[in-house]
Formats: C-alpha cells, sequence, structure tokens
C-alpha cells in the first residue's frame, strides 16, 4: 500500500521510539515537520525523505506580517 504518511510502526521504526513524546522530540531534533492529531503523530513521507537526501523542508506558520508595508 502506498500511504503518503508513515504508519505508526514505520513511525516507531525510525525514530526508535514508542512514546509519542519521544517520536516528537525525535523528530523536532531533525527539524521532521510533523503533526499530532489526538494520540496519533502524523509524518509525511517526503519530508522524511527530504530529511535523509539532506534537503531543507520549510513550514509555513501564518502569513509574514513584516512583508507587509
Amino acid at each position: 500500500m502506498n500511504n503518503e504518511y508513515l504508519s505508526n510502526q514505520e513511525l516507531s521504526r525510525l525514530t526508535g521510539a514508542s512514546e509519542n513524546s519521544s517520536k516528537s522530540r525525535w523528530l523536532n531534533g531533525r527539524s521532521i515537520p510533523f503533526k499530532v492529531d489526538g494520540k496519533r503523530i502524523i509524518v509525511s513521507r517526503e519530508h522524511v525523505r527530504n530529511w535523509l537526501e539532506g534537503k531543507v523542508t520549510l513550514t509555513r506558520t501564518g502569513m509574514n506580517m513584516s512583508a507587509i508595508r
């Protein structure tokens, strides 16, 4: 099955952790973007691929108010 997001099992294998708090810390430490949805951690395969390839993944946190004149 080709899915856009890592399964919980794949995420555990990637991070070496079983607890979500440890997985989140691991992902944050490597600047891999993710979202927490209740008890799930959602991670894009593309973001993990980019990290493995040494590419920087830019994430948006909202509108850039400093760009408005």
